[in-house]
């Protein structure tokens, strides 16, 4: 008898579209190449409020901000920006469904292993309010139906970072 393998299994960690602001990978303004927005200085403690600086290591590019004034996502944007100095993310591509959009490969990662998990388990907060990145994922992204699509629009992705 030959074992059953259990489906792919995704549990909700928790995590918010604030975890991720860490670095978030851009279109350069001057090169149009990959360039990254940082916390700068790095501390401990992430805040979204933290000074930035846009890096370009193609072109060497570089521009601060002082303030932590920045602009949340709109889930209906037909093209996404980072929060920090609304320059175009590297990591998004149109669809017939909407747009796939990530900051980070961490971010992308984290849609991919949701994605591909045939069991996905919630995690309710005590108030009841689900307000954790995967829970808040367009229904097109996490449609079983769809899943094929979505994991090679990643895959896609992916490789544009690890070329780029």
């Amino acid at each position: 008898m030959v074992p059953s393998e259990s489906p792919p299994r995704f549990r909700d960690d928790l995590s918010t579209i604030y975890d991720f602001m860490d670095e978030i990978l851009i279109r350069c303004p001057k090169c149009e190449a990959l360039a990254r927005v940082v916390a700068y200085p790095r501390r401990e403690v992430l805040s979204p409020f933290q000074s930035r600086r846009l890096v370009c290591a193609d072109c060497g590019h570089t521009r601060d901000k002082d303030s932590g004034v920045y602009s949340m996502p709109n889930s209906q944007a037909t093209h996404m920006y980072d929060p920090y100095f609304y320059l175009p993310l590297w990591l998004q591509t149109s669809t017939r469904h909407g747009l796939l959009w990530a900051y980070n490969l961490n971010h992308l990662a984290l849609i991919r292993r949701y994605v591909a998990a045939e069991l996905r388990e919630d995690a309710w907060t005590e108030e009841g309010i689900r307000m954790t990145l995967v829970s808040r994922l367009p229904a097109w992204i996490t449609a079983s139906g769809n899943r094929a699509e979505v994991l090679r629009l990643i895959a896609r992705l992916e490789t544009t970072v690890e070329g780029g």
